[in-house]
Formats: C-alpha cells, structure tokens, sequence
C-alpha cells in the first residue's frame, strides 16, 4: 500500500509493479501519518487517469 500526497506520472511504474505481481493499492491525497489531506484537482486526474494506464 502506497500514500501519496498528489499524483506524480512516475507512479505509473508502481501500477506496473502492482499488476505484474500480487496487486496492490496507491491512496492519493494521503500524507504518511494516513491521513487525508485531500487533492484540489481530483476531477481532472479521474478523467485523465484511465486515458492513460493501457
């Protein structure tokens, strides 16, 4: 399980880690203590996002 501040395209390397082994989960808008801390640009990242993971 990863918590991430804001997102980053270099975590597209972690969601090919993820799906070539056991899986895993990435939580944006989380600081390292888990707590939510939220993302100002959540909307464009859920549009962008699956456009860009193939």
């Amino acid at each position: 399980m990863e918590w991430k501040l804001s997102w980053r395209d270099e975590y597209f390397e972690y969601i090919s880690a993820f799906a070539n082994a056991d899986g895993d989960k990435i939580y944006i808008g989380i600081n390292d203590k888990g707590e939510i801390i939220g993302i100002s640009d959540y909307e464009k990242i859920l549009v962008n996002l699956p456009n860009r993971i193939y």
